[in-house]
């Protein structure tokens, strides 16, 4: 029997495919060169169908593999049709208006062959240490149009039939501060390409390519019934919400996010015209990443597992006017897009928690906590960029996670030791950030309190952080979460610093304190004490 008709057929190879993109994943964590790939993890690894399809995918960021299939899309419907690409080949681009997120991120992708005919395309996104720009790990605070955030590539083959396009590499390496490590980490993505074709071959080779192209087609197939099933679970109706980002860094906020879910039967829409337009500061998000954000929410209400594909996506429909800050327009920068997908991410499970209140937490600490530092010594100039979590919010059935990385995130942190060995840093402080949870019958997270020490006579300083000003929203009667602090110590002297904050000139000894949010608490604070003391009774612990 065919795997098209057998269930349990079809499932050896949804794992096979699952599988494939795990060794990719592996590959390049195992082969990587900088810290934010090898330590912080971010990068995300994905097998598509013939035809560009997401079929499966690994572990890793959800803001990346939601939007890989995207990114594909577009280069081969805009750019490059797949009917042109050759065994060997290698695409890619970092063109947030070409198919990518923001400029640090590079997708890559591969075709598989097996006897002259097509039967997927592999892809890896890793984001890149430093892709040039104005500061350092391309992350400018203070940038007005994405000229000035770095080298932008336009879909191009990198690899041209298994040979590397010397040409472009050396564009490429001629433009950002750390070419080695670039090189690296291409190096790295390259090799998970090849290991996910050899499995996607082998699995031709085991089960036929028909069987695979087949299958690939049920795949999606089966997500698709899964995800209108789910939906169809959801009562009907119009649900709103909205929440607010502080700002753009260059005078523009407190910024709106709002979003309007329409259920009817099995299919959902998602209203974003309510979003405030497109800004001036490099928080602005692309539509691709928006709907990276949706498909993310929409897929966390599910209470049973649903395979995360391009099939996943089809009941969804999704309006984000062009020109608004959830679907800029060229060339508005787009550096931190991930303010406007986080806030996304949390604004939608508002919505959602009022059609599924027992399934939704409150807000966790909804940003990405992004600094860059570039160390200028005797020994070279050094790059680090630094990605921090806070607190996630309380949930119906738990208390939030402390310091964690939840959401859109998946990344792990950067080790002290990994810090201080490649860079004239230390790392003073590292710990949870007391207070910062919001209160409730299930209490949020805490956020952290991360800590670096100058010890080199010149440094540069960027951040790009949020939720100083609008904290993470509690539920059902819970409290919102503490807001984040950013602070520099020089001489014993402390100064409070702008979320924003782009290429501050730092000398050896200034102290750069970083505090970030908490997750909102669930359910009325008193009910926690009601039972703690109800406890505490039983134990004998107090009296009544």
């Amino acid at each position: 029997m065919s795997a098209i008709g057998d269930p349990v057929a079809l499932e050896i190879l949804r794992h096979a495919l699952t599988a494939a993109a795990a060794e990719m994943d592996v590959t390049i964590w195992r082969t990587s060169r900088s810290t934010i790939v090898r330590e912080l993890l971010d990068y995300s690894t994905a097998v598509f169908d013939r035809d560009g399809g997401n079929v499966a995918q690994s572990a890793r960021i959800p803001q990346h593999l939601n939007a890989m299939g995207a990114g594909l899309r577009t280069v081969i419907e805009r750019f490059l049709p797949l009917d042109g690409w050759a065994d060997g080949d290698v695409v890619i681009t970092n063109d947030p208006y070409c198919g990518g997120q923001h400029i640090p991120d590079i997708l890559a992708f591969r075709p598989v062959f097996v006897q002259g005919t097509r039967v997927a395309v592999v892809g890896t996104c890793c984001h890149h240490l430093d892709m040039g720009g104005i500061a350092a790990g391309s992350y400018a605070a203070n940038a007005t149009e994405i000229f000035q955030e770095g080298l932008r590539i336009p879909p191009v083959r990198l690899v041209r039939a298994g040979t590397i396009n010397a040409e472009v590499l050396a564009i490429m390496r001629q433009n950002v501060r750390r070419p080695d490590m670039l090189w690296g980490d291409l190096q790295a993505q390259l090799a998970s390409l090849a290991v996910g074709a050899a499995a996607v071959e082998r699995i031709a080779a085991k089960h036929g390519t028909a069987t695979l192209i087949a299958a690939c087609t049920a795949l999606l197939d089966a997500s698709e019934r899964a995800m209108r099933a789910m939906i169809g679970e959801l009562p009907d109706g119009e649900y709103g919400f909205e929440d607010f980002i502080d700002d753009d860094g260059l005078g523009t906020g407190p910024i709106r996010i709002h979003a309007v879910i329409a259920i009817h039967g099995d299919t959902m829409t998602v209203d974003l015209s309510g979003c405030a337009p497109q800004v001036l500061g490099p928080i602005n998000a692309t539509r691709a990443s928006a709907a990276s954000a949706v498909a993310y929410a929409v897929l966390a209400c599910a209470t049973t597992p649903i395979p995360a594909n391009a099939g996943c996506e089809r009941p969804i429909r999704l309006i984000a006017p062009e020109g608004t800050v959830v679907s800029a327009r060229h060339p508005a920068p787009v550096a931190n897009r991930m303010v406007v997908s986080h806030r996304l991410a949390t604004t939608l499970l508002g919505a959602l928690a009022q059609a599924a209140p027992e399934r939704i937490p409150a807000a966790y600490y909804g940003t990405s906590y992004v600094c860059s530092f570039q160390t200028i010594a005797d020994r070279g100039r050094g790059v680090l960029v630094e990605i921090e979590v806070g607190g996630g919010g309380g949930h119906p059935a738990a208390d939030g996670t402390n310091a964690w990385s939840c959401g859109m995130h998946n990344n792990a942190n950067i080790p002290v030791e990994m810090v201080e060995s490649e860079l004239p840093l230390t790392v003073t402080r590292y710990e949870l950030r007391p207070d910062s949870a919001g209160a409730g019958r299930q209490r949020g997270g805490l956020g952290l309190v991360r800590e670096w020490r100058v010890e080199c006579a010149e440094a540069v300083f960027t951040a790009n952080l949020e939720r100083f000003r609008t904290r993470p929203y509690g539920l059902a009667g819970g409290s919102a979460a503490a807001v984040g602090r950013l602070t520099l110590v020089r001489d014993g002297q402390e100064t409070a610093l702008a979320s924003k904050t782009g290429n501050l000139r730092l000398r050896r000894g200034d102290l750069i304190r970083l505090e970030t949010s908490g997750g909102g608490g669930f359910g009325d604070p008193a009910a926690r004490e009601a039972a703690a003391h109800a406890r505490d009774l039983a134990l004998g612990y107090v009296t009544a």
